[in-house]
């Protein structure tokens, strides 16, 4: 048990699917009450939350008297709509038993890849805090498919911590945390997101998926890139979050950088999706690391319709992307001054992001 030295104001909980079954793989909502009765405690001492819930299809999948999950898209988009129902409807009655009400805030990867919606989904989460509400996202399964074909709101409760400037982000599932490589030993502190700790998260033909380990620990990095703490433990411990909250810290805790990236930065290098490609030779890329701007002659290729101001990755000959940024040009015109020598920018500095 490792201490922290800090009081934290603004808390995103993700919690996954798992904590809404009991041992014996049935619907069992106590751990879920557990975990509310935490946050009205938060509340009352004026600490804002924000959950990120999973458990649309599972509830769905309940309703309709389901025991094998449909693989065809269309019927877990329907699923989906029915369970998302249901879902609010047991967060609105457990909130309601402590005098809380809550929102339900349905985002779709367009609400971060449009930057005039990613400020409006800010503005709107950030307003309901003020109001004394529990925002509740989820993914808009019902029209998004991404959320369904990987299966995990970890990614996504990173992208809203990283969105609303949170100063903690809590992923709560029935693992303890992350596991060393003999999966029995818990890593405690990650101060970086390192190859080796990437390969901890990894399955193996003993453990597969590690609880889904590895898509909490591709969150985990968007959390500390933004500056944030993020802990990976187990919601169905007693007290959890408020132990967490308090700094003490039960799981595997990730120190955020400290040179952490700036409110737009955040956006170009998590909320956005590139709409293309830039290949860059040896020297710009040394350029970019040295935080210079993009010239025309140190592109070599690129891929994808892009147009002036869109997002792209850029990555080098082997096709390493270590980049995103903010394009000055279109791909038309980058085709027409690729490798010539001139002072056309094609992505300035300050719009540039090393990966």
């Amino acid at each position: 048990m490792k201490q922290l030295e800090k009081n934290y104001k603004r808390i995103v909980i993700k919690i996954g699917s798992s904590l809404f079954y009991s041992d014996k793989k049935k619907l069992d909502f106590r751990v879920l009450g557990s975990l509310i009765e935490q946050v009205a405690a938060l509340t009352q001492k004026n600490t804002e939350v924000v959950l990120v819930s999973s458990g649309a299809i599972a509830l769905g999948m309940s309703v309709l008297n389901l025991q094998t999950r449909p693989k065809k898209l269309s019927y877990l988009q329907a699923i989906a709509a029915v369970g998302q129902n249901e879902l609010m409807d047991k967060y609105r009655d457990l909130l309601k038993e402590k005098n809380m009400h809550c929102a339900q805030v349905l985002l779709t990867w367009e609400d971060f890849d449009n930057r005039s919606r990613y400020l409006n989904a800010k503005n709107t989460i950030l307003t309901l805090l003020k109001l004394g509400s529990i925002p509740v996202i989820n993914e808009n399964d019902t029209i998004s498919t991404e959320e369904i074909k990987f299966g995990d709101n970890d990614r996504l409760s990173a992208l809203v911590a990283s969105l609303i400037n949170a100063d903690l982000m809590i992923i709560l599932s029935d693992v303890d945390g992350l596991l060393m490589k003999d999966k029995k030993t818990l890593v405690d502190v990650v101060e970086e997101i390192s190859p080796n700790i990437r390969l901890m998260a990894m399955p193996t033909e003993k453990s597969t998926s590690v609880g889904g380990m590895i898509t909490k620990i591709d969150a985990a990095k968007i959390a500390v890139d933004s500056g944030i703490t993020c802990v990976i433990a187990n919601g169905r411990k007693e007290n959890i979050v408020l132990d967490l909250a308090r700094g003490q810290i039960n799981g595997t805790i990730f120190l955020p950088k400290k040179g952490y990236l700036e409110a737009k930065k955040r956006w170009i290098a998590f909320g956005s999706k590139p709409k293309g490609k830039v290949i860059v030779d040896d020297g710009a890329k040394k350029a970019l690391l040295g935080r210079k701007s993009l010239l025309s002659v140190g592109v070599i290729g690129s891929e994808g319709s892009f147009e002036t101001g869109e997002v792209v990755s850029i990555t080098d000959k082997e096709g390493n992307e270590f980049a995103r940024g903010k394009s000055c040009i279109s791909y038309r015109l980058l085709d027409k001054v690729k490798g010539k020598r001139s002072e056309k920018e094609v992505l300035h500095c300050d719009n540039i992001v090393i990966l």
